[in-house]
């Protein structure tokens, strides 16, 4: 005799968030019998009982689902079958058409945090507490389905305590595959010289004392270790960026937990807007730029060596539960920056750890739970009403996304040279990795070859098709046109704003884009980077361009932005008093080409303007210049500064061309303060933007302008144009999304070789 039942097929994120036990949980209430299971990530559902039961259980799964579930009903379909007398959980089945999602790494619950700090429970204090809401996820998986056998943990066996909550359908940690406790999880060990703590509790102890005097420890967490020190200390910060050689790039720093919503030492050191503090406190416990409040600096708390020459300081709080410890018993702001040599991936193994980051930590505070693969943590601003994300990482990635363009051939696209990441496109999805860094050293190298096979294996889609950068000598494009398949070959700005079309739907639509940043391969052999382009994927028109100038030095010019600032004053013909003293050769080498390329690059534009305005006529980072003339302008006043002219038709390429020459010789008098100077700067960039959509408006049919690109980080920048373009009556399209910098590349190179044709089998030699 059949009964009357539903067979439910549930997609989205349900794995490694307690989809399963949830559902159980449902079934028991609504008195219904059935089964539930994992089917290479999707859920299956059976159940059998009353209509109105069935009903109300459907729309449980949705209206009631686990916080960090983000569920779908695919198919949802009445059923006669033979009758059950419970309801259980089956064994993860393996089926022929993966719709797999890998969830992010979680932080810890308010369940487990509130459990740890209790002296009654057996995990009081344990640094690896975690349960189905909360815990490592991506950084702990070999392979999918999400099952314990399938992660780092397979060599720690449960407990019978554990055993039994593991079991056990009704308990918060039925199948939370990190499960641990104190008797069978992973444990702490400090090193310092030839000091070895393996106690949990004295290890502690040890990290909080070292930091507490002053010292550098290496802190081994959830995606890799982060370099700690006390952000009060300017010793000790000093001492940190002298070691890492980095003497001016901002540290992150992590505050404790305080007040009613968790936010009160933040709000100590910054002023939080709802949006920051929003996103501060969100599950994803992000990096996330905030405003310091004046005291911090005039070096009220924060050591002013934490972000120099800025107003703001990347903040994030605890999200795992030795951060909760260590912090609670320092009782203060932390540095917590990543634990690489700087532009590496982070590192992830002790030994390694060690071995690379000796001479610049005192100490090392390491567990014994693997981390598979790196995930640094991801790092958001506020800018033009929204939070925006700079870099994706733990908690946020694998980015998934839906494409607006079907794939016919699963496509890997491997992304820029900096801020490197990596996407893999297929049918109608596509995800995007963590972030990778710099290729530019040989461990880069090998965790970038890691992550590409890694997404393929978890996600089990293999790639048919590679896209790649234009650049002949990026390794990842010569990694790619060495694997022997079809390749399509995009160019840098063609891919930036593939990636906004994409974010925006707008593949189907004309728009007018804003492509500025560093610089990028151009189509001429040149150096791109103040493009202006007109059209849609795979339709991309140059249309307009910054007047070009020479790079005297080629890559020289990024750590010493003097040599942009005085190829300017040569273009351009005016005096720059502050000039430094430099050989004739270099005059002459700029003259005839040598090793001076030539560039229409914004980002090296807003270089050249920071060392005229002498703001910065040396760098020790990419952005610094830019960066500290954006929280100067801050201070100006509104003067009238030169606007950019648009002149057309004087160079071979006949395009559009806005001549800075009168704004830079400005930015170069030191009559006027350098404060009006930068705010200036600013204004006459972003007016450009209104400037060059009146002239081209009456040639050109559109009602969005995009603007992405590394150069539109800067919130002041952004919001002076996207006001340009809402005083036209036009639609401003700013990513919020994927990163507006070369992180958001890799997904661009998906958009664009898929309107571009690769699915037809051409290869895109553009």
């Amino acid at each position: 005799m059949s009964v009357r039942g539903r067979r439910i097929t549930i997609a989205g994120r349900v794995q490694g968030v307690g989809f399963r036990p949830f559902v159980y949980r449902l079934a028991h209430e609504f008195e219904l019998s059935g089964w539930v299971y994992n089917a290479s990530g999707v859920v299956e559902v059976e159940v059998q009982g009353d209509l109105d039961r069935l009903d109300g259980f459907a729309r449980g799964l949705i209206e009631r689902a686990p916080p960090l579930a983000r569920p779908e009903i695919v198919a949802d379909a009445a059923i006669d079958a033979d009758p059950m007398d419970a309801f259980e959980i089956r064994p993860s089945q393996a089926g022929a058409e993966p719709e797999i999602h890998v969830p992010p790494d979680q932080f810890l619950c308010d369940d487990c945090l509130a459990e740890m700090s209790d002296p009654a429970e057996r995990r009081y204090r344990y640094p690896f507490i975690n349960c189905t809401q909360c815990g490592p996820r991506y950084t702990i998986i070999r392979a999918m389905p999400y099952d314990r056998p399938n992660t780092t943990l397979k060599d720690f066996p449960l407990c019978p305590d554990c055993r039994s909550e593991y079991t056990d359908p009704l308990d918060r940690r039925f199948h939370a595959q990190p499960l641990a406790c104190p008797a069978c999880g992973p444990s702490l060990r400090f090193r310092s010289g030839p000091r070895t703590l393996d106690d949990n509790e004295e290890a502690l102890a040890a990290a909080i004392g070292a930091i507490d005097g002053g010292q550098v420890v290496a802190v081994r967490g959830v995606g890799g270790y982060h370099l700690v020190c006390d952000a009060g200390n300017e010793r000790a910060v000093a001492s940190l960026r002298r070691r890492k050689r980095r003497p001016h790039k901002p540290l992150a720093v992590m505050v404790p937990m305080t007040g009613d919503d968790g936010l009160d030492a933040a709000r100590a050191i910054a002023e939080l807007e709802p949006a920051v503090a929003e996103r501060l406190a969100d599950p994803e416990r992000p990096i996330v730029l905030a405003r310091l409040r004046e005291s911090h600096r005039d070096n009220g708390g924060l050591a002013p060596g934490v972000a120099p020459g800025l107003v703001e300081v990347g903040l994030m709080l605890p999200y795992s539960p030795l951060h909760h410890l260590l912090l609670g018993g320092l009782g203060r702001p932390v540095v917590a920056t990543s634990g690489n040599l700087s532009g590496e991936p982070v590192l992830t193994d002790p030994s390694q750890a060690e071995e690379r980051l000796t001479g610049i930590a005192d100490a090392f505070l390491h567990h014994n739970r693997p981390i598979q693969r790196p995930a640094d943590d991801p790092v958001w601003r506020f800018n033009s009403g929204r939070m925006r994300p700079i870099r994706l990482g733990r908690g946020n990635a694998p980015l998934e996304l839906d494409l607006p363009i079907s794939l016919d051939s699963p496509t890997l696209a491997v992304g820029a040279f900096l801020k490197n990441t990596v996407a893999l496109g297929w049918r109608d999805r596509v995800v995007i990795s963590p972030h990778i860094g710099e290729l530019d050293s040989p461990r880069a190298v090998e965790v970038f070859g890691q992550v590409v096979e890694d997404l393929q294996a978890l996600y089990g889609v293999k790639a048919e098709r590679l896209a790649c950068d234009a650049h002949p000598d990026f390794p990842n494009s010569r990694w790619a046109r060495d694997t022997g398949l079809p390749l399509s070959r995009v160019f840098h700005h063609e891919a930036h704003a593939s990636a906004l079309a994409g974010e925006f739907g707008l593949v189907n639509n004309d728009i007018l884009l804003f492509a500025w940043d560093g610089v990028g391969y151009g189509r001429d052999a040149t150096l791109w980077g103040g493009e202006v382009l007109y059209g849609r994927p795979g339709r991309w028109q140059r249309v307009a361009s910054l007047r070009p100038f020479r790079l005297p030095g080629g890559d020289k010019v990024i750590r010493q932005p003097w040599r942009t600032a005085l190829s300017l004053s040569w273009h351009g013909g005016f005096d720059w008093a502050a000039a430094p003293n430099v050989d004739p050769l270099l005059k002459r080498a700029w003259s005839s080409g040598l090793a001076s390329p030539w560039t229409s690059a914004a980002g090296r534009l807003f270089d050249g303007a920071a060392a005229l305005a002498g703001v910065a006529d040396e760098a020790s980072f990419e952005g610094q210049g830019p960066g500290w003339l954006e929280a100067l302008a801050g201070r100006g006043r509104r003067l009238d500064a030169p606007a950019l002219a648009l002149r057309e038709g004087e160079d071979e390429d006949g395009i559009l061309r806005a001549d800075w020459s009168p704004l830079m010789a400005w930015m170069a008098d030191g009559s006027t303060r350098r404060a009006d100077r930068a705010l200036g700067f600013h204004l006459a960039m972003g007016e450009l933007v209104g400037a060059v959509i009146d002239t081209l408006s009456p040639r050109h049919a559109f009602r969005h302008v995009g603007l992405t690109g590394g150069v539109f980080q800067n919130a002041l920048l952004s919001s002076i144009a996207i006001e340009q373009v809402a005083r036209r009556g036009m639609t401003t399209c700013l990513p919020s999304k994927v990163p507006v910098n070369d992180a958001g590349i890799s997904y661009g190179q998906i958009i664009e070789a898929a309107a571009s044709g690769n699915n037809s089998g051409n290869d895109l030699q553009k």
